[in-house]
């Protein structure tokens, strides 16, 4: 009974889904641990597990939900995604709501999410679209014979690569200056996605020269222009400029004559989230303190968030470290299985969309808390604290598990005969009459 109605209820591929529940289950219990002790003081030391607990639960809803949408129809949602995102984008540029020192806001009372998190989704799912519907068998012919070779030069040799150009500049533009993190992932997913669409290589290669040309001149610029200019231009290009002179181990004169500059790294009044995260490291073992023991949550700024990671590390050890990395790698690897299933484009790049952005993002939050990159203040999908990152992250899944679907149905089919396969399957994942 028990087995008819988990795979009734539960469908789609049963790894991504073992994947989701594990995640889960580390979320639920280092949201908890993290949080305990700053609000212990409140009284209601349950408070932040139950409030992570319920957005987990909306967000379960809404995979099961999209789970059930058959994925042909995921290429209409750029079309209301898109303008959408633009707007919130427009609006939270000029009217949103600052935390923790971002203006990326918007505020709804009960609720406050970040556009940028609805922006990804469109453009990925847009990209997704525009590839698909450009790609092209030609014949190429060479001294050994001839071959066919797929191409995203339908329409034309630059047409593709203009369009998703244009479409990455605006989106990525409008997060890129209160939300410099989520921009840079944003575009690295996105490059990665015309990759492996097949745009043209030398376009790409030209295209990344110009932007890291653009890019270097702009940092050179902001590292020796004076802070109090910087400051005075406002946003968060004071920070960008501190981080940039940290990593490449440039200081100011003040900071030379007060500190080392090999001390200073892990000093606590310079690098106090760093600091106390690479403490929480040095804690652990192979096994760690167990969960609940961390000490250094009652110290470390966002614990429960940016740097929950350290706390993991912390109270689960070496082996909870590795285990986290490998859920997310097994991820990234069984959404590589399944778009390499799918007999159409378009799946096969939404879902190797998502779930590179899911495990960079991961990756890039991990980086962060063994201290091997900058502090970005980019959340560990399913496992931070968090509302609208954890919706998002839940819808990010809900279609991994619908494609999921569809490449099990193009697996199972027979291609003879037809009649193998019945007329509401058929209907459902493999009449794409006017949306191909």
């Amino acid at each position: 009974m028990l087995k008819i109605i988990s795979n009734n209820l539960f469908k789609g591929d049963k790894v991504i889904w073992m994947i989701y529940f594990f995640l889960c289950m580390i979320s639920l219990v280092e949201i908890y641990s993290a949080s305990s002790s700053l609000t212990y003081t409140q009284g209601n030391h349950w408070d932040p597990m139950i409030r992570q607990a319920g957005f987990l639960f909306a967000g379960l809803i809404i995979i099961l939900v999209v789970t059930r949408i058959p994925c042909k129809y995921f290429k209409l949602f750029p079309f209301f995604l898109l303008p959408a995102s633009v707007l919130l984008l427009l609006y939270v540029l000029f009217f949103g709501g600052t935390i923790n020192g971002g203006n990326r806001w918007i505020d709804l009372g009960f609720l406050s999410f970040q556009p940028s998190e609805v922006a990804k989704a469109a453009l990925i799912m847009s990209l997704a679209a525009i590839l698909s519907k450009t790609q092209n068998e030609e014949v190429v012919h060479n001294r050994r014979g001839t071959k066919t070779v797929v191409m995203a030069t339908k329409g034309g040799y630059s047409k593709p690569f203009k369009i998703c150009g244009i479409l990455i500049i605006v989106i990525c533009g409008l997060i890129f200056t209160e939300n410099l993190s989520t921009a840079l992932i944003l575009f690295a997913v996105s490059v990665m996605m015309m990759y492996i669409g097949n745009i043209p290589h030398k376009l790409m290669l030209r295209g990344l020269l110009v932007i890291g040309l653009i890019g270097g001149v702009a940092a050179t610029l902001l590292i020796i222009t004076p802070d109090a200019v910087v400051g005075k231009a406002g946003g968060r290009l004071l920070t960008w400029k501190h981080r940039i002179e940290e990593k490449v181990g440039m200081k100011s004169e003040a900071d030379k004559l007060a500190l080392d500059d090999e001390k200073s790294e892990y000093n606590l009044s310079e690098n106090w989230q760093v600091g106390n995260a690479n403490i929480a490291i040095a804690n652990s073992n192979i096994i760690g303190l167990g969960p609940g023991n961390s000490v250094q949550r009652d110290f470390l700024s966002h614990a429960e968030s940016d740097f929950i990671y350290a706390i993991i590390i912390e109270e689960t050890g070496i082996i909870g470290a590795l285990f986290v990395i490998f859920l997310y790698l097994a991820l990234l690897i069984r959404v590589s299985k399944i778009a390499n299933r799918c007999d159409k484009f378009f799946p096969a790049f939404l879902i190797m969309g998502f779930g590179i952005l899911l495990v960079l993002q991961a990756l890039i939050n991990m980086g962060v808390a063994v201290h091997l990159l900058p502090v970005t203040g980019q959340p560990l999908p399913l496992i931070s604290k968090g509302g609208t990152s954890i919706i998002i992250t839940c819808f990010y899944f809900g279609v991994i598990l619908s494609i999921s679907r569809y490449a099990e149905k193009v697996s199972e089919t027979p291609k003879e005969p037809a009649e193998a396969v019945s007329a509401l399957e058929t209907d459902e994942y493999y009449n794409t009459a006017g949306i191909d």
